[in-house]
């Protein structure tokens, strides 16, 4: 049976204000053919994240020239909540305004310096006026709409805490999710999130076949036909969702994005890949049309 993609990229990434390497820090991994056509893994660790863009701007052409389609898996929400758009006051189709505003807002320079704290505080007093809904930062980042912890519980009217996904993952048990609010301290992912957008962006600028799901490619049973002009396929990925078998030589971020790789090109060899983009939880048609409008779906749940 054929499979759908020949390489299996992904990212482990970090929103690290410094160039950093080793644990918790920007892991890219690459499970590509060698020369004898055989899957094989490779894995690199950038300081930074411009540096990390560098790198995959030079994996994905290798890819593409010699014919591959390519699944580029990434360990951050493509989207937020339902209603993000909106409380942001951006008009348009919720996702494309949302990371149009991003792509304009967020300023990531060479050496890892950012300003996700000050545009978090921003977005906050767009949203709400105060320190909601994003929170966490150090005490000499904290700002009037920015908290050092979180000011609040979500209530009736605010934006959720939580993506469709990220509850459907809680309840089967999957995964332990973070809010995308969150952009400090243990497991946080909104910083990951608003960095991450943008640079996804940017390899799209050099790589038009570049394709988000399931924004860009239906929350549903995909085959050759459903990735008919795709020759990159971006899709959210956990990498905690597949068991690690962490080698001696290996630290946990190195081995599980390659085991995400080696467990992703199983399933595709075996045909079953496709049905992991249907997405496994049962779900209402309105909370399928906010995970194709403006949340995004994690790849397995």
């Amino acid at each position: 049976m054929a499979r759908l993609f020949n390489s299996y990229v992904m990212v482990d990434w970090s929103a690290a204000s410094k160039p950093a390497t080793g644990a918790d820090s920007i892991w890219i991994g690459a499970l590509t053919p060698d020369a004898r056509m055989k899957l094989t893994f490779k894995a690199s660790n950038p300081p930074t994240r411009a540096k990390a863009i560098e790198e995959l701007e030079d994996i994905l052409a290798r890819c593409l020239k010699r014919g591959d389609r390519v699944l580029l898996g990434v360990d951050f929400p493509m989207g937020f909540p339902a209603g993000t758009a909106e409380a942001l006051k951006l008009k348009g189709d919720p996702w494309r305004a949302t990371r149009d505003f991003l792509l304009k807002e967020m300023k990531d320079k060479p050496d890892n310096s950012n300003n996700r704290f000050a545009l978090a505080a921003r977005m906050n007093r767009l949203m709400s006026g105060g320190p909601f809904p994003f929170w966490g930062c150090s005490k000499k980042d904290e700002l009037t709409t920015l908290s050092v912890k979180k000011s609040r519980e979500h209530g009736k009217g605010d934006v959720p805490e939580f993506r469709v996904t990220e509850i459907a993952a809680l309840n089967a048990k999957k995964a332990r999710p973070q809010p995308v609010w969150k952009i400090a301290y243990a497991g946080a992912i909104g910083g990951q999130t608003m960095t991450g957008i943008p640079a996804i962006e940017r390899l799209r600028e050099k790589f038009p076949a570049l394709k988000i799901w399931p924004f860009e490619i239906p929350l549903d049973k995909v085959d050759e036909a459903a990735l008919d002009g795709a020759r990159i396929v971006v899709a959210e990925v956990l990498p905690t969702l597949n068991a690690t078998k962490q080698e001696v030589s290996e630290i946990r971020d190195e081995a599980q994005i390659r085991s995400i790789c080696e467990a992703l090109a199983e399933r595709d060899a075996s045909g079953k890949l496709g049905t992991l983009f249907g997405g496994e939880a049962k779900l209402k048609d309105s909370e399928k049309a906010q995970a194709a409008s403006e949340e995004g779906w994690i790849l397995g749940i």
